[in-house]
């Protein structure tokens, strides 16, 4: 379902849900950055997604790399967590969700990339490639922080 991101937009609709969510910046052993071109928006994001019920934050993260990007992968650490109220995403749906996502740390341990019906494009990225890429802020300002090395951020 496609959405629109809102950030610090006086405009933006109220939000009507608040869901627990992971993203997680994967690292492979070139020090390359997991990426993928989602869907829902066409800009290129970490992988990640809401918590099902019965889930850790750990398996969630750990699931949603499999299913948008093919790969496995460890948890290794926490990036930061992100929980800006006026950072809202609005679904054609109607539903309009207040971003709370922790971002986690990981590795890969197996699979191969392939894209979902939630990804166009999947490709590992030098961390420097990353500043050309269309992307949202809030997804840049959790690559940021992972390249500065000034996690576990809390915003």
């Amino acid at each position: 379902m496609p959405r629109r991101d809102y950030e610090d937009d006086p405009n933006a609709p109220k939000p009507n849900s608040l869901v627990p969510a992971a993203s997680v910046v994967v690292v492979n052993d070139l020090g390359q950055v997991l990426l993928q071109r989602r869907v829902d928006n066409g800009m290129w994001a970490l992988p990640g997604g809401k918590m099902e019920l019965g889930e850790s934050l750990a398996g969630c993260g750990i699931r949603e790399t499999k299913e948008e990007t093919g790969i496995d992968i460890e948890v290794t650490g926490i990036v930061g967590t992100y929980t800006n109220p006026g950072h809202v995403f609005a679904y054609d749906d109607g539903e309009v969700r207040q971003e709370f996502s922790i971002c986690l740390l990981g590795k890969p341990t197996g699979g191969e990339l392939a894209v979902s019906d939630e990804s166009h494009e999947v490709a590992w990225f030098d961390p420097d490639e990353v500043d050309s890429l269309p992307m949202v802020d809030a997804i840049r300002r959790r690559v940021d922080d992972w390249r500065s090395g000034s996690y576990p951020a809390i915003r």
